[in-house]
């Protein structure tokens, strides 16, 4: 760039308007400024005078504020795992960073020392795609430790596309007698509309709580008023952007915590503080697979994950939870060979019954296990986590029809 750098402090005219911001990366031949209020602007060259205020090594770098141990207040473990919620900006180069330790967040978000005392490990800093079973054990073993050490509650920070996953992954990973709750951002820390302090403050609330389960705690309203408590095996995101993305499915939410008291409002029940001894059940197999069935969809698929070795499938059928008539001989010789088959279903809210129709009969008849009401993610994971527990098919079968961490629920609802 001529005349400035990335990281500079410059005063752009364009078209009469005047813009005074930090120097973005681009990889366009627009310059991007960071301006005051948190936004950015993108503003094309032509035509354009660009001044240098002050250049970036000029800035003063942000010092790292002491958060002294207050007596008194409960010890939270924060797990740090990527995310938007980890994302800020640092403006002394524009850049985009993502190591938010414990210290960082504390620094962002001094409100957070009012509540408890607070100590953390960054494990990864990924984005949630690249999630997997070893991170998943990772991630459980870290907890089941912190907790074991004394922890009164953990905090895991997460990116949102794939928190669901990992939610249900340590619901059914961890036993655990102390609050474990993801957290994640839909928007950044710079961003005016962000989500991620009203987010992390709630979380923290519930973490000091007696709700003794694994949870995810997002925004539960379009203001900031309230965030909602999801049981980590009954959520999901529905919205690729608003900061209200995750629901509660076929179930309410456990409670919502209001932003400004941090007063806890029961909506159901849950399992409290101290119910259940801590116990790490930590072994998955990651050779398992969720097949959404299309019509004219070939079966083959099957073979292809029967050949590879794969231990498990979750099919993901339509209404009740139904595929082809044509994938039945396909299912029953890859069940005969000692695959393990879920049925859950496209459709949203509801639950499975194959013993509606004829399909669904044979299917049952095929080997295919009926998923209840449990999400199609949330099947993936359980189906992986009992295939780590027991090699025998038979014995998976009866752990994927019990309820372990309200993945079912035998009664529906609206």
């Amino acid at each position: 760039m001529a005349g400035y750098n990335e990281g500079d402090l410059v005063k752009v005219v364009k078209d009469g308007h005047e813009y005074t911001g930090v120097v973005m990366p681009s990889r366009t031949d627009k310059i991007t400024l960071k301006l005051k209020n948190g936004y950015n602007v993108g503003l094309s060259l032509d035509g354009t005078s660009v001044e240098l205020v002050e250049p970036a090594q000029a800035l003063p770098k942000p010092e790292r504020k002491k958060h002294p141990h207050k007596p008194g207040l409960p010890a939270i473990s924060i797990l740090s795992t990527g995310g938007t919620i980890a994302s800020r900006v640092d403006y002394r180069t524009g850049a985009v960073s993502s190591q938010f330790t414990a210290d960082d967040i504390l620094d962002a978000i001094p409100e957070l020392t009012d509540i408890a005392n607070f100590n953390g490990k960054v494990l990864s800093m990924i984005f949630s795609e690249d999630m997997d079973t070893a991170t998943w054990q990772n991630l459980a073993r870290a907890a089941y430790e912190e907790i074991k050490n004394g922890a009164d509650g953990i905090i895991v920070t997460h990116g949102t596309d794939t928190m669901s996953y990992t939610a249900a992954a340590l619901s059914f990973m961890i036993q655990t007698p102390v609050p474990i709750v993801l957290v994640g951002a839909q928007r950044s820390s710079d961003r005016p509309s962000s989500d991620n302090a009203m987010n992390m403050i709630c979380a923290a609330a519930v973490a000091t709580s007696d709700i003794a389960e694994v949870s995810v705690v997002m925004h539960g309203e379009t203001s900031d008023d309230v965030c909602s408590v999801h049981r980590g095996t009954k959520v999901r995101k529905l919205h690729t952007s608003m900061r209200t993305a995750f629901q509660s499915v076929n179930v309410s939410p456990i409670a919502t915590v209001d932003y400004a008291t941090r007063t806890i409002t029961k909506i159901t029940n849950y399992t409290k503080r101290g119910e259940r001894e801590l116990k790490l059940m930590d072994k998955m197999e990651g050779r398992c697979a969720l097949i959404k069935f299309y019509p004219g969809m070939s079966p083959d698929i099957i073979d292809y994950y029967r050949e590879k070795g794969y231990r498990g499938i979750v099919l993901e059928g339509t209404g009740l939870g139904h595929v082809s008539t044509k994938w039945l001989p396909v299912i029953k010789k890859a069940a005969d060979s000692g695959m393990a088959f879920v049925m859950a279903s496209q459709c949203i809210n509801g639950r499975i019954c194959d013993r509606v129709y004829s399909t669904g009969i044979d299917l049952l008849k095929a080997g295919v296990i009926e998923g209840e009401d449990m999400l199609p993610e949330v099947a993936l994971v359980k189906l992986m986590w009992a295939l780590g527990q027991s090699a025998e098919v038979e014995t998976v079968k009866r752990m994927m029809k019990a309820d372990y961490s309200g993945e079912i629920h035998w009664r529906s609802t609206l």
